[in-house]
């Protein structure tokens, strides 16, 4: 393999790491239904099944752990924030190339979560020429 090969694979995984970051970053922040879980009641509900794990029988000692691990994932995850304007900003730097390598179409960008603006500023066009 020569250098320039290993080269084009390197950029190549490097414009995917960029494009599936701002994607998991759009699903991140996407608004939620429902109430928003703070901290205090991810919490209580904690030790709500804490106390209420010993007395559960089997089958819902199963599913009182995998919430409680859920939740503690949860709480562990609360208050990061993600940089959502310079993952943006690389991901238009990328975004077209790495559309046009892999057959990605405009609606495909939009149906994932991609704003309309993000998509004029990385210059991909609504239809192919």
């Amino acid at each position: 393999m020569s250098d320039d090969h290993k080269a084009a694979l390197a950029k190549g995984r490097e414009e995917g790491r960029t494009v599936r970051r701002y994607l998991e970053a759009l699903e991140s922040s996407k608004p939620r239904r429902g109430r928003k879980r703070t901290p205090e009641s991810i919490k209580k509900r904690l030790a709500t099944i804490d106390s209420g794990l010993a007395a559960a029988d089997p089958l819902s000692r199963l599913h009182l752990v995998e919430e409680r691990q859920r939740l503690e994932t949860e709480l562990t995850h609360t208050g990061e924030t993600v940089d959502l304007a310079a993952l943006e900003k690389s991901f238009t730097k990328v975004a077209r190339v790495y559309g046009e390598r892999k057959g990605i179409s405009y609606t495909a960008w939009r149906t994932v979560g991609v704003s309309a603006s993000v998509l004029q500023q990385a210059k991909i066009p609504r239809s192919r020429s």
